[in-house]
C-alpha cells in the first residue's frame, strides 16, 4: 500500500469516527431539548449544530471511503474500520463520559491486535 492510499484510509476511518462522535453529542443534546420542550426530537436533530456538522464530517468520510476503494483491496481497507471502533470506544469514554467495561477494552484490544495483524500481513506480500 502506498503511503497517499494508506493517508486516505486513515483520513476515512478517522474521519467517520469523528462525524459518530459529534453525533452521537448532538442527538444526545437534541433530545434533551425535546424532552424539556416537549418538542419533536426529528426537528430538534436537524437544527442542532453538532448533528448538522457530524452529518457533513461523515458524508466527507464517505466520499473519502469511495476514493480509498478505488485504490485499495476491500480485504486491506476494511479491517482499518477496527481503528474508528477502538477510537470512538475511547472517545465514548473520556469525551462523551460514557461508561465502559474491563471487557470492552479487552476486546478493542483484541479488534487492535487484529488490525496489525492484517498490515503486517499485507507489507510482506
Amino acid at each position: 500500500m502506498t503511503l497517499p492510499s494508506l493517508s486516505l484510509l486513515l483520513f476515512a476511518v478517522l474521519s467517520s469516527a469523528a462525524g459518530q462522535i459529534m453525533l452521537k453529542h448532538g442527538m444526545k443534546t437534541a433530545a434533551t431539548a425535546a424532552e424539556r420542550s416537549g418538542g419533536s426530537l426529528a426537528v430538534r436533530a436537524a437544527t442542532t449544530p453538532w448533528v448538522v456538522l457530524g452529518l457533513t464530517v461523515f458524508a466527507v468520510s464517505a466520499l473519502a471511503w469511495m476514493s480509498t476503494l478505488a485504490r485499495v483491496p476491500l480485504s486491506v481497507a476494511y479491517p482499518f474500520n477496527a481503528l474508528g471502533y477502538l477510537l470512538i470506544v475511547l472517545a465514548g469514554s473520556t469525551l462523551l463520559h460514557e461508561r465502559t467495561s474491563l471487557w470492552t477494552w479487552a476486546g478493542s484490544l483484541l479488534v487492535v491486535i487484529g488490525l496489525i495483524t492484517v498490515f503486517a500481513g499485507q507489507r510482506h506480500q
